[in-house]
Order: structure tokens, then sequence, then C-alpha cells
């Protein structure tokens, strides 16, 4: 186990720190996920995290933006104890994370653009004329203007990716969690979606903790990649670093 996923990587220490966890623990139907998590996310930096199914990476993303309780441990995002965060607190909490699930989550009944209103109309008081602007203006940054008026079901797997990270974007989040973010896509698509993400962190100097078995993705994004194993993070480093690991463990996701 590493307490420090971020020292052996050089990582400069000195920015701020956004997600800070220390010995979170959390048990599911009898089974220890989660040990013993330790992690620190600097403000601007993208964090992977590696590890086999079922190891409990979507429940440290879950941990993070407070769908999940731990049973021990402390979880502070944006200097704030997640845990202990009432209703209220956590919904305003969220608009400042955003989640992008597996399967984009986009709502089936309404429009693209009607999509990318909800959020706003809830979060923020803005003029009609406002929210079209930044609907617009995000659906522009992800290369999809023209699909405004489409319908989920007339998107490709790829396009409802990108309308799910619009949606996301929309509110001007400060951190972004990625779960799987390339399942089901074919290779091209996948590599439109990691330079996605780097385009997202050089735009908006977004901090990114993305979860994926898509080494691809994961070497074109990371400044920084952590290997769960056994409930704890058991490596960290940079992509070359882990690369050329000793640890049969961690260079299995290399080869």
């Amino acid at each position: 186990m590493i307490d420090n996923p971020e020292i052996k990587s050089g990582l400069n220490t000195d920015r701020e720190i956004v997600v800070n966890i220390e010995h979170l623990k959390i048990t599911l139907g009898g089974n220890e996920i989660l040990k013993d998590i330790n992690l620190k996310v600097y403000r601007g930096e993208t964090v992977i995290i590696l590890g086999k199914s079922g190891s409990g990476k979507s429940v440290t993303l879950k941990c993070i933006i407070g769908l999940m309780t731990p049973e021990s441990g402390t979880v502070n995002v944006l200097k704030k104890s997640v845990p202990d965060l009432g209703i209220k607190e956590l919904q305003e909490f969220r608009t400042k994370l955003g989640f992008i699930f597996q399967s984009g989550a986009l709502y089936d009944s309404m429009s693209v653009r009607e999509n990318l209103e909800f959020p706003l109309v809830r979060h923020e008081k803005l003029s009609a004329e406002d929210i079209e602007a930044r609907i617009r203006e995000t659906l522009s940054d992800v290369g999809l203007e023209d699909a405004i008026d489409k319908m989920p079901s007339e998107l490709s797997g790829g396009m409802r990716k990108r309308i799910g990270l619009a949606r996301t974007l929309v509110l001007k989040p400060e951190i972004m969690l990625w779960d799987e973010p390339t399942t089901g896509l074919d290779p091209a698509t996948s590599v439109e979606i990691s330079k996605l993400i780097l385009k997202m962190q050089e735009k908006f100097k977004v901090t990114s903790i993305v979860v994926t078995h898509d080494i691809k993705c994961a070497e074109l994004t990371a400044d920084r990649i952590v290997v769960l194993k056994d409930g704890v993070f058991a490596a960290g480093g940079t992509f070359e670093e882990l690369e050329k690991s000793g640890d049969e463990f961690v260079r299995g996701f290399f080869e």
C-alpha cells in the first residue's frame, strides 16, 4: 500500500488539493470493497484509476460525489467534508462536480436542447437568451452544435457520450468524474472522447478523475495513474513509470 500515490510520480504538490481522501473504508454485502483508500488530487490534474472489475473504482467516485457514505475515513472535496453535508448543501456542492456515467445518462424523452436546459433552469438564474447562448457554446465545445434539436435515440454511442459531457459542462464544474468514458465505443471514437477530456482540461482547467480499463485513454489523458488492488491503492505514478513497474499485477494492465 502507498499512502501518498502522488509522491512517486514527482508531481508538483504545491498546487491546491481539491480532493483529499484518507483511510476510506467501504463494506458491501459483507465484503470489504475499500479497505484503506488514501488519495490526494490537485487542481487541474487528470488522475486515472486502474483496477480489476469489482475492485471498488466506481465506489470511490460515488463517495467523492456523496452517492455513498463511507463507514470510516474522510472524504474532503473542495474543502468540504462530503459525508457531513446535509441534503441542501449536498445539492449545491454537486453543481461544482460533473459525473459522467458509462451510459451517458441522457433523458430519452427530452431533446438535446432540453437535456442541457434542465440543469440550467434548476440550478442557475439565467434569462432565456443566456440559457440558449450557454447551451450553444457548450455544444460547440463538444463539436455537436448541429445536434441541438435531435433526440437521444437519433445519436450514435459516441455522440451520446459527448452530449452527456455537454450536459455536465453546461454548469461549468470544477471537478469531472468519469466512469468508464470509452466503454462500448469503437477505437476511433474512444480516442475522440480521450482527446475531449484533454480539451476540457486545457480550456476550463478542470480537474478530472477517470475510472477506465482503456489503456490508450489512460496514456492520452493521465497526469498520474493510481492502481487499486485488494482495497488499497497499491501503486501510483506516471504512465511511463507504471508501464515499467516491477510489480506483475501493475504491469499486467499495460500488457
